[in-house]
């Protein structure tokens, strides 16, 4: 045996002992396989999941009517063109031809009529509140599907992206999609073992699958952060997502750090139908009363930016005459509170759990005279969601539509605004002008920045800070598409 055959001979049991490591990584390496450490979905049903992260995995699966470029522009998917009527108040989308559902279903129009109509009606839908344009879906053969809307809204295209409208097969009960998920995505869930792992396959249906270069996709369930990055190192994992504290670590083990832009922002969420934040005085004392630097400080260990609004200084939406309306301002923050009669106000601060931004508030409002006790209750967004709490924290991973976002915060019926059915004054005339504005049109991003200015008189939230998505992956991964908010797997490699 030659010296050279000797060598090849070593290296090939070597790489053989090396392919039993991993936790059963041996059979995935023979394929072009990514392991995401991640929260597994708490439903695989995308009008029940209520996660705001959650539409990224789900979109391993499912396929949208439209996505977004790197501008945040709405760009086609499963339809390819759309067309609105002169009105404003119908918009057709006009599917690709020849659309398969993974399991072999027609993904033709009316698959989406029944989507869009479930994600309107059921019970226990958490995309309702964001469909209240549409009046109707109907199917014109089995291309075309006509959205009719209660109102001139230019907004849908946007609207109809990932975290709205990932279709699912109509040949599946919705009770069984949380088990079984079925829709038109890159890749087919194969194996679902809810709090351990989920394993999907390529899907030889996805309208792009010429572009999907990996053949296998892993989730598994998110380790202690403080492990993700040793994880990493030894092969684990090729992809997690990183808490800001560990993003130092991650650098040093000569791992890549994804600084993914987004639309997220956190606030203070405050109920006005509730002592003491009925007195308007109080609120504005809270506003006065918060350092927002310290969060980012803190929260994000740098990598955040202040916001007031919600969204990160520089997004279209976002309204430069409208910030730092309320300077930290500690006493300023105690004036109020003494005309109020509130010197000695006390709340419940109510998150899912102990954090350091609840601490911050606490300390933060502590300083001006509010004392505040910090509960935990893992079952929050019951409460939260039922308008219940007179304090609490939230954080928004932002939706593709701007004007989506502000009603979500401060429309009367909003998901995220606590003081339902409570609304500042000049918001819906505000929200209704930039709604009608076409996308293209000069007077769009002026119209954008007047409701975002009208929805800031909100006393119900007091925003804070705002931070990138951060993910860590191993060199072999390509890097992520600088999509606001996604991750789009189209031309994504992993090398063995």
């Amino acid at each position: 045996m030659s010296a050279r055959t000797r060598v090849a001979a070593a290296l090939g049991s070597l790489l053989l002992a090396l392919s039993g490591c991993a936790g059963g990584a041996a059979a995935a390496d023979a394929v072009p396989t990514l392991r995401w450490a991640v929260t597994l979905p708490a439903h695989w049903d995308p009008v029940v999941s209520g996660s705001g992260a959650q539409f990224r995995i789900l979109s391993l699966a499912y396929a949208s009517l439209t996505e977004i470029d790197e501008k945040g522009a709405a760009v086609p998917s499963l339809a390819e063109s759309w067309t609105y009527n002169d009105a404003g108040d119908q918009v057709t989308f006009h599917l690709r031809p020849g659309l398969e559902f993974s399991d072999g279903t027609p993904l033709n129009a009316d698959a989406v009529r029944a989507y869009l109509t479930r994600a309107k009606t059921q019970k226990d839908s958490a995309l309702f509140g964001d469909l209240t344009s549409i009046e109707r879906v109907s199917a014109r053969g089995d291309l075309d599907v006509v959205v009719d809307l209660t109102q001139v809204d230019y907004q849908i295209p946007l609207l109809l992206g990932e975290r709205v409208a990932q279709i699912s097969s109509p040949a599946v009960d919705p009770a069984a999609l949380d088990r079984s998920p079925v829709g038109a995505g890159p890749f087919t869930v194969v194996e679902n073992v809810p709090g351990s792992h989920v394993y999907l396959t390529k899907n030889p249906r996805y309208w792009d699958a010429a572009n999907i270069h990996i053949e296998r996709v892993e989730l598994l369930a998110e380790p202690d952060p403080a492990t993700v990055v040793s994880g990493l190192q030894t092969g684990v994992y090729d992809l997690a997502n990183v808490a800001p504290a560990q993003v130092k670590a991650a650098e040093a083990a000569k791992l890549d750090v994804v600084v993914q832009p987004g639309y997220n922002a956190s606030n203070i969420s405050i109920n006005v139908n509730k002592a003491p934040f009925d007195d308007p005085r109080v609120v504005d004392a809270v506003r006065h009363a918060i350092n927002r630097q310290e969060f980012v400080d803190k929260v994000t260990f740098g990598l955040g930016k202040v916001t007031d609004q919600p969204f990160p200084p520089g997004y279209i939406a976002y309204d430069d005459a409208s910030a730092n309306a309320y300077p930290y301002d500690p006493a300023r923050a105690k004036a109020l509170l003494a005309e109020a009669g509130a010197a000695d106000a006390a709340v419940d601060l109510v998150v899912p759990a102990q954090s350091t931004a609840a601490e911050i508030v606490q300390a933060q409002l502590g300083a001006v005279g509010i004392t505040v006790t910090i509960k935990v209750d893992p079952n929050w967004a019951t409460p939260f969601f039922a308008k219940d709490l007179a304090l609490s924290l939230y954080g928004t991973t932002g939706r593709e539509s701007p004007v989506q976002t502000l009603t979500a915060h401060f429309g009367p019926n909003g998901p995220l605004n606590l003081s339902t059915p409570y609304e500042p004054p000049g918001f819906p005339a505000a929200v209704a002008t930039a709604r009608q504005t076409p996308l293209d049109s000069p007077d769009y991003q002026r119209n954008l920045r007047a409701a975002t200015r009208a929805g800031l008189e909100s006393r119900a939230l007091v925003f804070t800070y705002s931070q990138p998505n951060l993910f860590v992956k191993s060199p072999r991964v390509s890097g992520l598409a600088p999509i606001p908010g996604q991750i789009h797997w189209t031309g994504l490699t992993v090398t063995p």
